[in-house]
C-alpha cells in the first residue's frame, strides 16, 4: 500500500535532506537516518526488540567487515604519503613524459585512478590537482580533470571497499558480482579518458590521443576486468591504475625511470605479492584460513508476518581478510622507508593521527548507514520500496538503477554508502522484476561510482588543495556534464542488456 511504501522510504529520505538540504555529512546525518529506521520498525512495521537486537548485531559485522579495507587502506596511503612516495611518483611522470596532452591524459586518469585504488577519500583529486597547477593549468581545470579521470574506478578504489560493501549488502560473492561489475565499469573507463582529456585540452586533442585513449581504456578495462573475475577484486582499482602508467610510460616516455620511483612504489608491490600469496596459493591460504568470525542468527519475523529466514551473518576470516592483507603490507612497507631513511622523527605517530582523523567521521557514517540498511531490511522496509518501485518501474527499471546508485552516492558522499544503503533494495527489485540481479547490482555501484565524483563532500576535498575553496560550485557545475553523459550512457547500456 502507498503509507508502506512512503514510510518506508523516510529514512532515505531523511538522508536525503539532511546531506543535500542542510549540508550535514554523512556522519551525522546517517544516525539521524539509523533513528528514523528503529522507530518505524518497531512501530509500524512491528519489529521486535529480539528482531532489532539481531539486525543490530548482523549490522556490526558488516561494518567491520567494510571498514576493515576502508581502515587499512588509507593507512598503507599514509604511510607511503609520509615516506614522500606519492610526491615522487606525482613528479616522476612529468619528468618521463613531455607531450603536455600526454602528460594530462596520464596524471588525470591512470595515475588518478592509481591513487583511487590505494587511497580513495578525495585522495586522487587532492594530490594531482596542484601538481597540474604546477604544471600550468588552471585551478578548476587542475580539479575537474582528476575529478572526471577517476570517475569511473571507485568500485574497486580503496583497496575494493565499495565493492566489499556491495558483496556485504547483497550477500552476493565476488563470483557473481565481480564480470559485470568490471564490464561496466571498463566500458565507462573509455569515457572517463576521454573526459579528463576534453577538459584539460579539448576535442582537438582528444582526436589526437584517440589511439593513446582507446590502447590505455582497454588495458586498464581489462586488467581491471583480469584481477577481479579472479579473486584479486582488491588489487584490480589499483592494478588497473598501474598497468595504465607503465603503458602509457612506454608509449610516451622521454625519459628512464629511476630507483627512486622503484622504491616509491614499494608498498604497492608489496601488497601485490602478499595478496597473490594468499589468495593464490592453497598452503597459504589454508594455514591462514582458520581463525574466523561467524555468527548465526535464528529465524526471525516481524508482528506483520515478514521473515528473516536462519543463517549467518557476515563471516569474516581473520588473517585472509583483505584489511589484514593491507596490514602486512603496511608493515612491509614500513619497514623498507624506514630502512631507507624517508622517515622524520615521530613518523609513526603522524601516520596514526593522519589516519584517525581521515577515517573516523567516514567510519561512523559508515557505520550509522549499514546499521539503518539492516534494520530495514530485517524489518520488511526494503521489501517494501521494492515492491514499489517493481510496480511503478517496472519496464524501464534497468536505465533507472544506475541513477538510484548515483543518489546514493551524492547523498552520502560515497560509493561504499550507497551500495550499503541501496544494494538490498536493487537485489530485491531485480528479483521482483525477473531481471538479472549481478546485472543491476553492478549498474548500482557503476551509477554510484559516477556520481561519486560529484558528491560535495569530494568536491570540498579537491578544491582545498587547489586553492579554490568556497568555489565548489563553479567546480561542480563544471563536473555536471561530465558525469551526467556517462551517467546516460551507462544507462542505456544496461537497458539494453537488460532486455
Amino acid at each position: 500500500m502507498l503509507l508502506d511504501w512512503l514510510l518506508a522510504a523516510l529514512p532515505v529520505a531523511t538522508i536525503l535532506l539532511l546531506m543535500v538540504g542542510f549540508r550535514w555529512g554523512a556522519s551525522k546525518a546517517g544516525p539521524a537516518g539509523w533513528l528514523v529506521a528503529v522507530l518505524l520498525a518497531a512501530f509500524y512495521f512491528g519489529a521486535g526488540i529480539e528482531l532489532l537486537a539481531a539486525a543490530q548485531t548482523k549490522a556490526l559485522l558488516l561494518t567491520l567487515d567494510v571498514l576493515l579495507i576502508v581502515w587499512g587502506a588509507f593507512l598503507l596511503y599514509r604511510v607511503t604519503d609520509e615516506a614522500g612516495a606519492i610526491e615522487v611518483i606525482g613528479e616522476t611522470l612529468p619528468s618521463l613524459i613531455k607531450d603536455r596532452g600526454m602528460q594530462a591524459l596520464l596524471i588525470g586518469w591512470p595515475f588518478a585512478t592509481f591513487l583511487q585504488g590505494v587511497g580513495g577519500f578525495g585522495v586522487p583529486t587532492a594530490v594531482t590537482a596542484p601538481l597540474l597547477i604546477s604544471l600550468g593549468y588552471a585551478p578548476l581545470t587542475a580539479v575537474v580533470v582528476p575529478s572526471v579521470g577517476q570517475a569511473w574506478s571507485a568500485t574497486f578504489g580503496s583497496l575494493g571497499s565499495s565493492f566489499q560493501a556491495l558483496m556485504a549488502a547483497s550477500g552476493l560473492g565476488w563470483e557473481q558480482l565481480a564480470a559485470p561489475s568490471a564490464i561496466l565499469l571498463g566500458l565507462l573507463g573509455y569515457g572517463s579518458g576521454i573526459g579528463a582529456e576534453h577538459a584539460a585540452h579539448g576535442w582537438r586533442a582528444v582526436r589526437r590521443l584517440a589511439v593513446v585513449i582507446l590502447i590505455l581504456g582497454t588495458v586498464m578495462g581489462v586488467t581491471q576486468y583480469l584481477l577481479a573475475t579472479n579473486g584479486l577484486w582488491n588489487l584490480a582499482g589499483f592494478g588497473a591504475g598501474l598497468a595504465g602508467m607503465v603503458v602509457g610510460y612506454f608509449v610516451a616516455r622521454d625519459g628512464r625511470p629511476s630507483r627512486a620511483l622503484l622504491l616509491a612504489m614499494s608498498a604497492y608491490l608489496a601488497l601485490i605479492a602478499i595478496t597473490v600469496v594468499v589468495q593464490l596459493i592453497p598452503v597459504v591460504r589454508e594455514a591462514l584460513g582458520g581463525p574466523e568470525i561467524r555468527l548465526v542468527f535464528p529465524e526471525l519475523s516481524t508482528a506483520r508476518g515478514y521473515t528473516t529466514p536462519e543463517g549467518p551473518g557476515r563471516v569474516i576470516s581473520i588473517f585472509t581478510h583483505a584489511g589484514a592483507l593491507l596490514v602486512y603490507a603496511t608493515l612491509v612497507a614500513y619497514l623498507i622507508h624506514r630502512r631507507a631513511g624517508q622517515y622524520r622523527s615521530g613518523a609513526a605517530g603522524r601516520i596514526l593521527a593522519g589516519t584517525l582523523t581521515r577515517v573516523i567521521p567516514s567510519s561512523l557514517g559508515i557505520a550509522a548507514l549499514v546499521s539503518m540498511a539492516v534494520v530495514m531490511g530485517h524489518a520488511g522496509m526494503m521489501e517494501a520500496l521494492a515492491q514499489g518501485l517493481a510496480r511503478t518501474f517496472s519496464g524501464v527499471y534497468p536505465a533507472l538503477a544506475p541513477w538510484i546508485g548515483g543518489l546514493g552516492a551524492f547523498m552520502t558522499g560515497s560509493n561504499t554508502n550507497s551500495n550499503v544503503v541501496f544494494g538490498q533494495l536493487q537485489l530485491r527489485t531485480a528479483e521482483l522484476l525477473g531481471y538479472s540481479v549481478p546485472l543491476l547490482l553492478a549498474a548500482q555501484t557503476a551509477g554510484a561510482a559516477i556520481v561519486s565524483v560529484l558528491a560535495p563532500t569530494k568536491i570540498v576535498v579537491g578544491a582545498s588543495t587547489a586553492g579554490m575553496a568556497g568555489r565548489e560550485g563553479i567546480i561542480l557545475r563544471r563536473l555536471i556534464p561530465y558525469g551526467g553523459v556517462l551517467l546516460v550512457v551507462l544507462s542505456l547500456v544496461v537497458w539494453l542488456v537488460a532486455q
